[in-house]
Order: structure tokens, then C-alpha cells, then sequence
């Protein structure tokens, strides 16, 4: 492994990402995960200046289902996280990853120069990703 991996965040993020309203209910976000096969949603930022938020199914088993709550009374913006760590486009994958773990993340929304959402990222994807890229060589 003397050759440095040049694949960027871009090649291998998801493009497809399901976005939602702060303001939806937690019950609309299990709805739209069960319906487009995903464990997570982004939170759409309410402006240019805002920052986007990003809902996975353990935020709500942690902060519904444990606490007894119910789905349709609790809104997005009250379990989300905000803000999420956003990775440039052109970011080598090799840094996304380590990013990523340095908090202890799984994914990452993948952002352009003017912080416009492009897709989202998995570590797991970037890793089956490089490990492909070495063992090809």
C-alpha cells in the first residue's frame, strides 16, 4: 500500500438523500426511512445561513422509544443533531474517513463549495471503497 488512494467523497457518496422538515414529526421520519429503505434523513436547513441536521434510527430509538414517547408527538427538530460534520465533494476519501472517526460518526453530508447538499457518505462505504482501490492494484 505505497500508492496514496485518490478516490474523493464525491465518487462514492449517495446522491440519492432523503430530506425532511424540521418542523415533520418523528413518526413522518420513520415513515419516509421505511419507505426509501434508509436509517437516516437530513434535516433541511430553514435558510442559506443555517446549518442542515441529520436524523438516524438510533436518535430515535435513544430519544422516543426508550423514553416511552410517542412518535407522533415528538417533532424532528427536537432529537436531531445540528450541526453535522459536512465534507467538501473533492475531500479524499482517506480524510473523510478519518474525520469521520475522530467523532466517532458513521456518515457525513457531502457538501459543495457553496454549501449546497450533494449527498451523503458512509464510512463503510468509503472503506469497502478503498479497500476495492488496493486490492485492484
Amino acid at each position: 500500500m505505497t500508492e496514496k488512494i485518490q478516490t474523493t467523497v464525491a465518487e462514492v457518496m449517495s446522491p440519492d438523500v432523503i430530506t425532511i422538515e424540521a418542523t415533520a414529526t418523528v413518526h413522518d421520519a420513520t415513515e419516509l426511512m421505511r419507505r426509501n429503505h434508509t436509517s437516516s434523513v437530513v434535516v433541511n436547513r430553514r435558510n442559506p445561513d443555517d446549518e442542515y441536521g441529520l436524523v438516524v434510527v438510533s436518535d430515535i430509538a435513544s430519544n422516543v422509544l426508550a423514553k416511552n414517547l410517542s412518535p407522533k408527538r415528538v417533532n424532528i427538530y427536537e432529537i436531531m443533531s445540528k450541526p453535522v460534520i459536512s465534507l467538501p465533494a473533492e475531500m479524499n476519501i482517506v480524510y473523510a474517513v478519518r474525520m469521520l472517526s475522530r467523532f466517532g460518526l458513521s456518515r457525513g453530508l457531502v457538501i459543495d463549495h457553496d454549501r449546497n447538499l450533494l449527498g451523503i457518505v458512509t464510512v463503510r462505504d468509503m472503506v469497502l471503497r478503498n479497500l476495492g482501490d488496493i486490492e485492484g492494484e
